[in-house]
């Protein structure tokens, strides 16, 4: 495959999404990220691999900034403390751990942000789970219709099986996500 290739499938995808059904869930996902973080409640993020990366970046992005100066906004990676990771993981599974760091870390009003390509992660799925239990708004930006995070708050499902195209496309949407969530916040 040529980079024209590969960059030309990744833009149809764009493409693709942008004609599709987005604009609702990605509007909702803003509108609570707005109330929730204008509120000075917690935003956890998480997921596996690419989406770990990926929760990190949006935390970055909203504890740091996007494009604006401001004060930082109460946002956490899970997963991203290696001693609470490994410590956890090893002691009682891996398939548990964003839960716990839930239950740790959550708050009733405040807001789970999920990253799964497959939406069938099970530390992903166990998380919404303790999330819902404790109050919380889940957000879940998946592909292939959702999988198991279908019954998430908020669903933001790219048309797309393929993972890379799944991610990349996720990286456009919550860097948009990002920029509108500052601006309607800082003005």
């Amino acid at each position: 495959m040529t980079v024209n290739h590969y960059l030309t499938e990744a833009s149809n995808l764009l493409i693709e999404a942008a004609k599709g059904d987005l604009d609702q869930p990605v509007a909702a996902t803003i509108e609570t990220l707005v109330r929730v973080i204008g509120a000075g409640k917690p935003v956890l993020v998480c997921g596996n691999g690419g989406s770990a990366a990926d929760a990190m970046h949006i935390a970055g992005e909203l504890v740091g900034r996007y494009l604006l100066d401001r004060p930082a906004y109460k946002v956490i990676s899970l997963g991203s403390d290696p001693a609470v990771t490994t410590a956890w993981s090893n002691d009682f599974g891996y398939e548990s751990l964003f839960a716990r760091q839930v239950e740790g870390l959550g708050e009733r009003g405040g807001v789970l942000w999920c990253l799964s390509t497959s939406g069938n992660s099970e530390n992903v799925v166990r998380a919404v789970d303790a999330a819902k239990n404790q109050g919380m708004t889940t957000i879940a930006f998946t592909g292939r219709g959702g999988g198991r995070l279908a019954n998430s708050d908020i669903l933001v499902a790219v048309p797309s099986p393929s993972t890379p195209r799944i991610q990349e496309v996720h990286t456009c949407l919550y860097h948009y996500v990002c920029e509108q969530v500052e601006h309607r916040l800082t003005g």
